[in-house]
């Protein structure tokens, strides 16, 4: 069967980066700090539940976490579960060989480390229902997982980014917004791992963005246009996303400020020289979009605040 010109290409573009994967790998394993999930369970907290054990029911008063930092928890582990279709997803990307191959696998252990811990906290502390946490994860991994560009190399590149710095904004203010010094401990060590992941990734793109300039800019435009988490297929996703865009957890400004601008800054996409006609078109198209998304974040960040200054009013005049 002939291999097609994007193939081609696709299959070139991948055997120059290699190096920078090699490099890259071996700055990850020197930075990365090994961890224990057990450890940071507050195991001591733990009861029997109702079933087998004969333990005690889960009720909505066990839970001391706000709506907000439950609703944030519970999409953060259920994005974590679909691990497995991440892992096929990536693997049909970079492949399985050599130093491709071998991040593959490295980054899956330690993304698994992420599901494991958040979902024991979870469970001891009676957080959550534990049951309706269960049948979520079954109803979430059954539905699968389909990468938006599908098999497009610079496309997936581009996209786990952003999705990496994304989901490390996402854990470090969930934690934050808990309440719990342990929770907020525990994600801040799920969010260091997340970072570390991010800036591979980053620097396979900035490699991509040096070989072939034109191509990568027009992948990174597309991805940044229709990024959505990886999480957003969660049933009753877009109610969860807005019960935790109005904490404050992650929104449209933390988007762009805190994920979109610092690795589009890093990898210096609006000062490269060098870009053709589609290149520079697919800039100026992106360049377009943030200021979009800017004056949309202005715009919810506002509502926001003449919404809660009204709940506010309501409550003082309760009182």
């Amino acid at each position: 069967m002939p291999v097609s010109p994007e193939a081609k290409f696709q299959n070139g573009l991948m055997l120059e980066l290699e190096g920078l994967v090699e490099k890259e790998v071996d700055r990850h394993l020197s930075m990365a700090k090994e961890w224990f999930p057990h450890q940071y369970v507050p195991w001591g907290q733990g009861t029997d539940f109702d079933g087998p054990l004969g333990g005690t029911g889960w009720t909505p008063e066990d839970s001391k976490l706000s709506t907000e930092a439950r609703e944030s928890l519970i999409v953060n582990l259920l994005t974590e579960d679909n691990l497995p279709g991440y892992h096929r997803a990536i693997a049909e990307v970079f492949g399985r060989e050599g130093a491709w191959g071998f991040w593959v696998n490295r980054w899956t252990a330690e993304e698994n480390r992420h599901g494991i811990v958040i979902r024991d906290y979870l469970t001891v502390t009676r957080a959550v229902d534990p049951i309706a946490l269960e049948r979520a994860r079954m109803h979430h991994m059954q539905e699968g997982y389909e990468a938006q560009h599908g098999t497009e190399f610079l496309h997936g590149a581009a996209y786990v980014s952003f999705q990496e710095l994304a989901t490390r904004v996402a854990h470090r203010n969930t934690g934050m917004a808990s309440g719990d010094p342990i929770c907020e401990q525990m994600l801040t060590r799920v969010a260091a791992d997340e970072n570390l992941h991010m800036i591979f990734y980053r620097n396979l793109l900035g490699g991509a963005l040096e070989v072939a300039p034109n191509e990568t800019m027009k992948a990174i435009t597309e991805v940044v246009k229709t990024f959505q988490m990886p999480g957003h297929g969660i049933e009753g996703f877009l109610r969860k996303s807005v019960i935790i865009a109005n904490a404050g957890i992650y929104d449209l400004r933390l988007h762009h400020d805190d994920v979109l601008r610092p690795v589009l800054r890093k990898l210096g996409v609006f000062e490269m020289e060098g870009l053709s006609g589609e290149g520079e078109r697919a800039r100026e198209e992106l360049g377009a979009f943030l200021d979009e998304l800017d004056a949309a974040a202005t715009k919810f960040e506002t509502r926001r605040e003449e919404r809660r200054a009204r709940q506010a009013a309501r409550a003082a005049s309760n009182a």
